[in-house]
């Protein structure tokens, strides 16, 4: 990874309806924001397939446009193997996925497999919480957990990779 001229990062849950494009959104307005769109490659998928070709949660729509963040026009999709020989970066957003991720993981993988919040986050928090069946507050703070990883996600490749 180290010198390459692009990075990739695959941010993964379990529908890819919730979290991940959560993600994939907030860490793209970053990206773009610190001028690194054409150097940072950013996607979502989920170890599940129940949504693949759906729009994110309407909730997390909902969420993400509150914070001036439009994710509408993100699709679910499923982790596929490919993914492992494209991504330089596969961040789970729970323990759950990581280990669905690992299992994946073919043995020639090079990249970083970990869970997001490992990159920031809060200290109360190991994993992304997923919204899903719980609902009000917890997308805002999904959004909040996010952010703040995301930060430290793009200091951390900064400081790898993009010298």
């Amino acid at each position: 990874m180290k010198g390459k001229d692009k990075v990739s990062v695959l941010f993964v849950c379990l529908g890819n309806i919730c979290r991940s494009p959560t993600a994939q959104g907030i860490f793209h307005r970053l990206v773009l924001s610190e001028g690194l769109d054409e150097r940072v490659e950013i996607d979502s998928a989920g170890t599940g397939d129940w949504h693949v070709g759906k729009p994110p949660d309407p909730r997390s729509l909902d969420a993400a446009q509150k914070r001036g963040l439009n994710i509408a026009g993100l699709r679910a999709r499923q982790v596929s193997p490919s993914d492992f020989d494209k991504f330089d970066y596969i961040l789970a957003m729970d323990e759950r996925n990581l280990a669905d991720l690992r299992a994946m993981s073919p043995p020639h993988y090079q990249g970083v497999l970990d869970l997001f919040l490992n990159f920031g986050g809060h200290p109360d928090y190991r994993e992304v919480p997923d919204p899903y069946f719980q609902g009000g507050r917890s997308f805002e703070l999904v959004l909040d957990l996010i952010e703040s990883a995301s930060e430290g996600l793009l200091a951390h490749i900064r400081e790898h990779h993009l010298r």
